[in-house]
């Protein structure tokens, strides 16, 4: 499991986040939604070390990471896909796995894991990743994380950009981690698309915690999501 304490931090002398509190269950995923500048992003770059807390803690299995520098936080077992991916763009598949791979000491076993979730990388070992696709580009950020073999995973906008085949490729994969009992914490625009995977949503609203629902609840009544995320 992976809990945020009433996490205080932000930018500077700018506060975002406001005794942020959130709990992702192994096994589930749960979709962080809001509006934009809502704190989102911050919430994600809070979990893992890229922005110091102010105050709170943030836990996973009962093990506090909040103080840990960000090069420690994927060693205690949680996996980043950032907005706009953040790939090594002049090396090849191959080597932005293997920097996965390295972070927590994981074998060739689970590389051809990855692999098999993702055979369109196997086509492509040996290319630059500056050379893929959006989509491919996609799939090699998400599987590096996985290279972790991660209690959880976060994904910030995993689906932006890209085409509706590349988004079910993603997808599927994403219910694959839960199923395998990851905690999986997705922030992402396209409501529609959070709704068919997500077992609950949580809302943030000007770095505050809102509700949590199941997401069964609010597939029956869409108003409770423009509530929070409409203009």
């Amino acid at each position: 499991m992976l809990v945020l304490k009433e996490i205080d931090t932000g930018y500077g002398r700018a506060q975002v986040l406001r005794g942020f509190s959130l709990e992702v269950r192994a096994g589930e995923i749960l979709c962080l939604l809001g509006r934009n500048g809502a704190g989102k992003t911050t919430a994600m770059k809070a979990i893992m070390g890229l922005l110091p807390l102010w105050s709170g803690d943030v836990v996973i299995d009962g093990t506090s990471v909040g103080r840990l520098p960000a090069h420690k936080v994927p060693l205690q077992g949680i996996g980043y896909v950032p907005q706009g991916r953040r790939l090594f763009a002049e090396l090849s598949v191959a080597q932005n796995l293997e920097i996965g791979l390295r972070a927590r000491g994981s074998g060739p076993e689970v590389l051809d894991e990855v692999l098999a979730l993702f055979p369109r990388l196997r086509e492509r070992y040996r290319q630059r990743a500056e050379t893929l696709s959006g989509g491919e580009q996609q799939m090699l950020a998400t599987a590096r994380a996985l290279c972790l073999r991660p209690k959880a995973l976060l994904l910030d906008e995993p689906t932006e950009g890209l085409q509706p085949s590349m988004i079910e490729a993603i997808r599927q994969v994403i219910v694959q981690m839960r199923a395998q009992g990851v905690a999986v914490l997705l922030v992402e625009q396209r409501v529609d698309a959070v709704l068919s995977v997500a077992d609950r949503v949580a809302f943030i609203e000007n770095g505050r915690g809102g509700e949590v629902l199941d997401a069964e609840v609010l597939r029956a009544d869409h108003a409770l999501v423009e509530r929070y995320v409409g203009v």
